[in-house]
């Protein structure tokens, strides 16, 4: 093959769609096209090594926040022992601030934004000639209609085993300035036929698991209410076969007929993920985020009362101008709406955003290497904000895991802030770590919190067994839970 498209996704089963849309519209060097992707964490030289096995003259790097200092370190490697092979990046990651990025000055080129059309032109005139004279290309953005899908390229291998990333538009008309979808002037959907008829296709093969990537699903609810219809349709016509869809909505624009068809959708069929960030009017002005948090919180309150849909809902730490107060009061008031999920994130400085803007101003310190992450705030410092960080890393541990739920409940009461921030601080103290914490041993410090907070033992032992589909015994040394008795992941931590 004489091109090879690559990248390192963050876990084997996510599948790089970016990848296959390059593919799909590589026109006459598709023939001499092919995909080799691989996971973070594995050994450079492997991965040259397994690269140059293809012999390529030209290999394109999909660059992003969560590979891109792996893959500067496969870059900088390939050069060095095929100096002749050449390397083009593409990506979010290296779209913006290209010029003072280290994998960039590696790379032969860079194409910044859409590629589906400048990556497959670049890639022939380095071929066939004339020979590019820069080094950076900026992506032409052509109509979608002529914009080949890719979805025809997912094997038999990624359907059975892999999350399937689908999108029936691209862009976001919003420009909330965290978030790299802020520079875009619109959203810009495919022909919804063509889409639907992949989806078909998809679904004819044992497709099962769709994520739509989509910035705002619920946009144009004439849309949204097609592409419902479509999973209703699967799941009437084989009620034992079931199909789970991903969507991302506007969290204020939920009308009536979008409600109805919502509420047709049996369990485990759908994830909703709802992006508050704030509830916090200020800071939702000073970010350039509009959104009525009163319709807002209805919306969500409605979803977790007549619905049966999963909810995942986002919340960010650090935004310029929000305390710590103030973000504790948002998420005591998403607690109290109900969703099964609240993602608490830490805000990141990604590249090319204008959240940058507030740097200056609200004394926003970052972490300069990715994934570039709010340091300090002028009015949350360094320590607090590692608190925070913690408080993220235990609640999904705890809350959004699924193991704890009855126990959740008891242990947030009602400051559930304030109650978990508490129980966060006082597990670092007792553990000295965030990560690798057994089940068993989180479960054993969980009960001996319990006891801390006044329950006796036996009560906070039934406590914690009601979480269980197995035995919880209340001994000396607290709770301990067999490795047979964990329950089932929720369908996202199995898809993501």
């Amino acid at each position: 093959m004489t091109i090879l498209l690559s990248t390192l996704n963050a876990r084997y089963t996510h599948a790089s769609l970016g990848l296959r849309y390059l593919l799909a519209n590589m026109g006459e060097l598709r023939s001499q096209t092919t995909i080799q992707e691989f996971v973070i964490g594995a050994k450079t030289t492997d991965l040259v090594e397994r690269l140059l096995a293809h012999r390529p003259r030209i290999v394109g790097f999909g660059v992003y926040i969560w590979n891109v200092e792996e893959t500067t370190r496969v870059v900088a490697m390939l050069k060095r022992v095929a100096p002749e092979v050449t390397v083009i990046l593409g990506g979010p990651e290296v779209s913006y601030e290209t010029g003072e990025q280290a994998i960039a000055k590696l790379a032969d080129y860079v194409v910044t934004g859409w590629g589906d059309v400048t990556f497959p032109k670049l890639c022939k005139d380095i071929l066939e000639g004339p020979q590019p004279l820069m080094k950076v290309h900026a992506g032409v953005q052509p109509p979608m209609a002529e914009i080949a899908l890719p979805y025809s390229l997912y094997s038999d291998e990624d359907i059975a085993h892999r999350t399937l990333y689908v999108e029936a538009s691209r862009g976001c008309p919003f420009k909330c300035e965290f978030c790299l979808s802020s520079l875009d002037k619109t959203a810009w959907p495919f022909p919804l036929d063509g889409f639907l008829a992949q989806l078909e296709n998809l679904y004819g093969r044992g497709a099962r698991l769709f994520k739509f990537v989509d910035r705002t699903f619920n946009l144009n609810v004439k849309t949204s209410l097609k592409i419902m219809q479509f999973f209703l349709d699967k799941i009437e016509a084989n009620p034992g076969d079931p199909v789970y869809a991903h969507f991302e909505l506007v969290p204020d624009h939920l009308p009536e007929a979008l409600k109805e068809s919502i509420a047709k959708f049996p369990p485990g069929a759908l994830q909703f993920e709802i992006g508050i960030q704030s509830f916090n009017p200020e800071v939702q002005a000073l970010v350039s985020r509009r959104q009525d948090n009163a319709k807002a919180a209805d919306n969500i309150r409605w979803l977790c009362e007549h619905s049966q849909t999963h909810l995942h809902v986002d919340l960010i730490a650090g935004l310029p101008g929000e305390d710590v107060a103030s973000f504790a009061r948002g998420f005591d008031h998403l607690v109290s709406l109900g969703a099964q999920e609240i993602q608490f994130g830490i805000l990141k400085r990604l590249r090319g955003t204008p959240i940058i803007r507030h740097t200056g101003p609200f004394g926003m310190v970052y972490d300069p290497y990715p994934p570039y992450t709010v340091l300090a705030t002028n009015l949350i410092d360094f320590a607090t904000m590692q608190r925070l960080v913690r408080f993220a890393r235990y609640w999904d541990l705890v809350a959004n895991s699924g193991r704890f739920g009855n126990t959740t409940r008891v242990m947030l009461g009602d400051a559930p802030f304030e109650n978990f921030m508490a129980f966060s601080d006082w597990i670092y103290t007792r553990t000295d770590a965030t990560h690798r914490i057994a089940l068993d041993r989180l479960a054993r410090l969980v009960q001996e919190w319990l006891q801390l907070r006044g329950m006796d033992q036996a009560a906070a032992a039934a406590l914690l067994a009601s979480d269980y589909a197995g035995r919880i015994d209340g001994g000396a040394h607290g709770a301990k839970q067999t490795a047979a008795a964990a329950p089932a992941r929720q369908v996202r931590h199995l898809a993501a």
